[in-house]
């Protein structure tokens, strides 16, 4: 009896774990078909034929151009910091105990955007443009996307620097990280205070993220940065579930708490600020990706942190392709888009869990 008792609970825990596994494939052929849908929509409407012909490279060149130097990057950048951003928010939660925590909450996002600032109003980075349709260029993006990560790198060190040296708790590791948002964004105001109309607009459109923007050197770079950075996570899957049962059982299970969460927040906080510095402020994605998955998924990590970076690259891509065919051939900025359907969605799962409390 304790045998067939046994064998049950094994069967019965197998099919629980490959319901896992499927649902996570499901979502992941999901962005895939959006992706080809991606590929596809557009102001100059495209077959699925001639798609298919000018990634065997058979098509005439304005396809060539089309697919491979604009739609292609565009939806390969979209999904690559969408997986970043939410396996970033997603150990960001787990180690810090916190569902608020993400990166913008740590304020990575404002230090990139002040030093997009710097760059476009000190350096002289952006200017207007002759057609009314591209009213403001950056005239150097690289100039724009180091500053950006440096000034997102700084916000990462101060906050570690909190946490290693004066040892404040996890908690106040957030609030830290509000509070240097807040110094950001009030030191990007004031330099767009002295800036001129032209530098002003320049910041405004740089803050409101643009996946269009992405190269495929940008898209190699975050490639491999969150690449790495996923795969540290996965190793450290474990670590992420004895976390979930309280420091102290996990210290009991030989995990080292400082080194784990430390070595988390700069890795969730590099991926942040390679993708924002690249691509500009995306908001909510960090947020919605993780929690969404965390009701479907539950909180072991075995699954949590693949799912949610599905969900995360799927959640931009959707949101860029409904920015470019909304009102095509308008391109709407994605940040505005992940921030507008984003954060009526993450009022919904809070209410939805306060409910089932």
């Amino acid at each position: 009896m304790r045998a067939w008792a046994s064998q049950s609970v094994a069967e019965g825990y197998v099919r629980y774990t490959h319901r896992k596994v499927a649902l996570v494939f499901l979502l992941a052929l999901l962005t895939f078909a959006v992706a080809v849908f991606a590929i596809n929509a557009g102001s100059a409407e495209l077959s699925p034929a001639e798609v298919l012909l000018t990634l065997l490279g058979k098509a005439e060149e304005r396809l060539q151009i089309i697919v491979w130097g604009i739609r292609l990057p565009r939806v390969l950048a979209a999904i690559t910091a969408g997986v970043g951003l939410s396996v970033a928010g997603c150990v960001m939660q787990s180690i810090l105990r916190n569902p608020l925590a993400s990166p913008f909450t740590l304020g990575v996002s404002q230090g990139a955007a002040f030093g997009a600032a710097v760059a476009i109003i000190a350096l002289g980075a952006g200017s207007t443009h002759s057609t009314s349709a591209d009213a403001v260029i950056i005239d150097n993006p690289y100039v724009v996307t180091v500053c950006a990560f440096v000034g997102a790198l700084a916000t990462t060190l101060v906050v570690l620097l909190l946490a290693q040296v004066k040892g404040v708790t996890p908690e106040a590791m957030v609030l830290g990280g509000v509070a240097l948002g807040s110094l950001f964004s009030a030191a990007t105001i004031i330099l767009q205070y002295f800036a001129s109309e032209v530098q002003v607009a320049s910041v405004v459109f740089w803050t409101f993220g643009d996946i269009g923007r992405a190269s495929w050197r940008d898209l190699g770079i975050m490639a491999v940065t969150v690449g790495g950075a996923l795969l540290y996570f996965l190793l450290n899957r474990w670590n992420y579930n004895a976390l979930d049962s309280g420091e102290e059982t996990a210290r009991g299970l030989g995990v080292d708490v400082e080194k784990v969460r430390l070595a988390g927040m700069f890795a969730s906080s590099l991926v942040t600020a390679v993708v924002v510095s690249f691509l500009g402020i995306i908001g909510f994605v960090g947020l919605v990706g993780p929690h969404t998955m965390r009701r479907v998924l539950g909180n072991d990590h075995r699954f949590l942190i693949p799912g949610s970076s599905v969900m995360g690259g799927l959640l931009l891509l959707g949101a860029d392709t409904l920015a470019r065919t909304v009102i095509s051939p308008v391109v709407l900025p994605v940040g505005a888009i992940t921030s507008f359907l984003g954060a009526p969605l993450f009022l919904y799962l809070l209410c939805k869990g306060r409910g089932r409390r």
